[in-house]
């Protein structure tokens, strides 16, 4: 069998799957107007990676009708009518949207112990409950990609929450995580646009970006939900 035979039959029996991801507030436990209600993990399963190409090419359409871009699409910095153009790209797509829910106010204490401490918690409960849902077999070839984390702390943090999930709950034969900046790959740009739009109705109740997209959504999960004590 020759070279091209066997990456053919490689790509019938492995198929490689893409999955970003992006997080919503901040790390102040603290009751204040600038501090975040809730910590919000999303990951976008995104199986046909060309859709990035056709945000690259949105994004050429709207410089070329002189809309207000900025350099890469970011949903809270982006001006409505960017945002309307993008959400109805994304709205009409194939994509599968997880969400986890974090009241920052019901993490114990041990649990937020350190920044990368709570961070990993928080991605090993998402984790936990997209696992099983995301669409791919034990012989799928899984690659996720999260933006560029401000420490390598934290990058080791997510890559071992990955790490021990996998582990545990799923039987991947290969997974990889992979850390970028969101001007680098434009799916990262519509993880951003996705988390956005759920933080937005968790944070603000206001949910018109994301009934744009809650069709796509497979998995929103409120992780304290039942809980009622606040330690802070």
């Amino acid at each position: 069998m020759d070279f091209q035979s066997r990456l053919s039959l490689r790509s019938i029996r492995h198929m490689r799957k893409y999955v970003y991801a992006d997080e919503a507030g901040c790390f102040a436990f603290t009751r204040n107007p600038r501090a975040s209600k809730y910590y919000i993990i999303c990951t976008v399963e995104i199986n046909d990676p060309s859709l990035g190409q056709r945000l690259l090419d949105l994004r050429r359409d709207l410089i070329w009708n002189d809309s207000p871009i900025l350099d890469y699409f970011h949903a809270s910095e982006d001006k409505q009518v960017i945002r309307d153009a993008v959400f109805d790209m994304i709205r009409q797509s194939s994509i599968k949207i997880g969400a986890t829910i974090l009241e920052k106010s019901k993490a114990q204490p041990h649990i937020r112990l350190t920044h990368a401490r709570f961070y990993k918690h928080g991605w090993y409960f998402h984790l936990s409950g997209v696992a099983q849902k995301i669409s791919v077999s034990k012989e799928d070839e899984i690659l996720f990609t999260t933006a560029s984390i401000g420490t390598k702390k934290d990058q080791t943090a997510f890559t071992n929450a990955v790490n021990d999930v996998v582990q545990q709950r799923v039987f991947w034969s290969s997974w990889k995580t992979h850390f970028c900046p969101s001007q680098a790959d434009p799916c990262l740009q519509i993880a951003d646009y996705c988390t956005w739009a759920i933080q937005r109705k968790w944070e603000r109740g206001d949910s018109r970006s994301y009934d744009l997209v809650s069709h796509l959504i497979y998995h929103e999960h409120e992780t304290w939900k039942n809980g009622s004590t606040h330690h802070y």
